[in-house]
């Protein structure tokens, strides 16, 4: 992940390209750019990119498929956004993103990686498949474009062991 930095204004705007095209908008879970900006700015906050080829923190000439957010403090980190481009999924980039996180997470100390999604959100598969579990549910935490109510899952992964 890139620490302490602020991320550049490529790498936000790279950013904001899979968060605008990867978040479905009925759900509202998309961050705007001030907020991704000012979260760059907190200590122990920092991001990864993956392009489309699969290389990490790509450079521009190719294109960004995936990112990931992340907030640590002391031995724990959040996993704050994670999104791949639809036209990238199901080709092993998730996975991949998710795997390079957990590596860096795992060489800077962390021991438990978090993370908070809706409950019909189809990235749990993956999540499970990391071995993520549930630890808690708020319950109607998320509120779609129409209204309806969704649980929030809260989830955790040991990563010191694994």
């Amino acid at each position: 992940m890139n620490y302490n930095a602020p991320g550049s204004v490529d790498d936000i705007d790279r950013i904001m390209e899979v968060m605008t095209g990867a978040f479905a908008p009925e759900y509202g879970e998309a961050w705007n750019r001030r907020q991704v900006s000012d979260s760059l700015l907190l200590t122990g906050t920092g991001y990864c990119l993956i392009g489309a080829e699969g290389s990490f923190d790509p450079n521009l000439a190719e294109p960004v498929a995936g990112f990931a957010l992340t907030r640590s403090i002391f031995d724990e980190e959040e996993l704050l956004l994670f999104a791949v481009l639809p036209q990238y999924r199901g080709k092993g980039l998730g996975a991949s993103l998710l795997t390079q996180v957990i590596a860096r997470a795992r060489l800077r100390g962390i021991r438990r990686l978090f993370l908070e999604m809706r409950r019909n959100n189809p990235a749990g598969k993956l999540y499970t498949g990391f071995g993520f579990r549930t630890v808690g549910i708020r319950a109607g935490y998320y509120r779609t474009a129409s209204g309806e109510r969704l649980d929030a899952l809260s989830q955790e992964l040991y990563i010191a062991d694994n």
